[in-house]
């Protein structure tokens, strides 16, 4: 077992294919003691080369909605009038502190996804 810190494409492309031949070793083996220190570093890799930004609000509202078959007027029943929920899409009207209580009570979706910038 020859771990390294991966530092360039490759590095982490011979990583990838490492990881994949012992996907299958045993937690308590040697190899899935290298498996799980090789998982590490690709995740570490990867959060530094390829980070993923959080979606804006209403990306994250729209995805929850989509999970429950969820509609506007569904919605409307959480945060208010179906107005609002009209005004909220259309970026004309931003969300309330209460309607993001609601949004996290009512339809679990996290604080951090509803008070960023949209």
């Amino acid at each position: 077992m020859q771990i390294k810190v991966l530092k360039t494409e490759e590095d982490y492309q011979k990583a990838l294919e490492r990881l994949n031949e012992l996907f299958d070793a045993h937690p308590e083996s040697p190899e899935g003691d290298e498996a799980e220190i090789l998982s590490i570093l690709i995740e570490k890799y990867e959060d530094e080369h390829f980070p993923i930004d959080a979606p804006d609000p209403l990306e994250a509202i729209k995805f929850r909605m989509e999970q429950l078959n969820m509609n506007k007027k569904d919605l409307a029943e959480v945060i208010g009038y179906k107005s609002r929920v009209s005004e909220i899409f259309n970026r004309k009207r931003k969300l309330t502190l209460n309607m993001i209580r609601n949004l996290h009570h009512k339809l679990n979706i996290p604080y951090e996804s509803l008070i960023g910038d949209y």
